[in-house]
């Protein structure tokens, strides 16, 4: 399991008996215990939308810095935005990375106005209704899998199945389009595309392309590669999920480097999906996760407290 993440065929979970979804829930187990990564086949969203996803993506990203510039970030609590090159730096010992993003919440319809920023708007592109759609059909495609994977993991650590779905009903989420592009010059020392890091949140779904650069730690702190496979999902522990089950399940770190070939001069296009338990769910140890032989490791902290304290070392 340290030498290569495992990729496990999420449909007999989706649609099996009881029999087949403890089967793929103690596989789910072994990957999020041993690495913190997985690869999810069927992961049960049309690829079809995930292909157009990624098509409005670049699109976006190949706007003009001006136009990106008006749906600016500015502050974590919204979380919200465009998020120029460099302006993030997820190993905080290292220079900024050499990506840019934009993040997209949950939005509940019509009580929000478009390019209005709050808390609990989106910033959206003037006058692209087909950008704005796609990306809310999106989001809830990638709401609907992380919910049964939440189920997944609840029976995984013999917890009822709906507690991990009751402290996700929220939908405290949040989608994030990357570009990561061209290596123009040399970089700083240190500087890569994205710094050694974990994820914050429960879990996190991960679609790339083929040009490649991610790499994940294992157990004996080598680096080992997380490419592109066609049809499937990267799925990762975070934070939370690995405080929550008192390190059962891992958080692993891991970082998007520059390529040593022709790719360095390719942009890199991925989208990440963060699943994060509703705002004030307190994240205390489980009971199936601890014992008197293993005691808890963290004290409690409310998901929301412990997503700011990551946003505001980040950037």
């Amino acid at each position: 399991m340290s030498e290569k993440i495992p990729v496990i065929d999420f449909a007999p979970f989706r649609e099996g008996d009881t029999v087949a979804r403890s089967a793929l829930a103690a596989e789910i187990y072994r990957a999020c215990h041993e690495i913190g990564f997985m690869y999810l086949k069927h992961p049960g969203i049309d690829s079809d939308l995930i292909a157009r996803t990624m098509m409005h993506s670049r699109a976006f990203f190949n706007l003009p810095l001006t136009e990106k510039n008006k749906l600016a970030w500015s502050d974590e609590p919204s979380n919200r935005g465009y998020v120029g090159v460099g302006r993030e730096r997820l190993d905080e010992s290292k220079p900024g990375d050499l990506k840019e993003a934009y993040n997209i919440g949950f939005e509940s319809g019509s009580t929000q106005l478009k390019n209005q920023p709050s808390l609990s708007c989106n910033r959206w592109l003037e006058g692209d209704d087909r950008f704005r759609d796609t990306m809310l059909d999106f989001f809830s495609a990638c709401n609907e899998t992380a919910k049964v994977i939440c189920e997944a993991l609840a029976i995984a650590i013999n917890l009822p199945e709906a507690f991990f779905v009751n402290n996700h009903n929220q939908q405290d989420n949040t989608l994030r389009l990357l570009h990561y592009p061209p290596i123009k010059q040399t970089p700083e020392s240190g500087q890569l595309r994205a710094g050694e890091h974990s994820d914050y949140g429960s879990f996190t779904l991960l679609f790339q392309d083929a040009v490649g650069g991610l790499e994940v730690r294992n157990t004996r702190g080598e680096w080992i590669e997380a490419p592109f496979i066609p049809e499937t999902v990267l799925v990762n522990t975070g934070d939370l999920m690995e405080r929550w089950t008192n390190h059962v399940f891992c958080s692993t770190k891991h970082r998007v480097r520059i390529p040593q070939d022709q790719r360095a001069k390719q942009s890199r296009y991925a989208i990440a999906f963060f699943c994060h338990p509703n705002h004030d769910t307190e994240i205390s140890c489980l009971k199936t996760c601890h014992s008197k032989e293993r005691p808890s490791l963290y004290p409690p902290i409310t998901a929301g407290d412990y997503l700011l304290s990551r946003l505001k070392a980040t950037y």
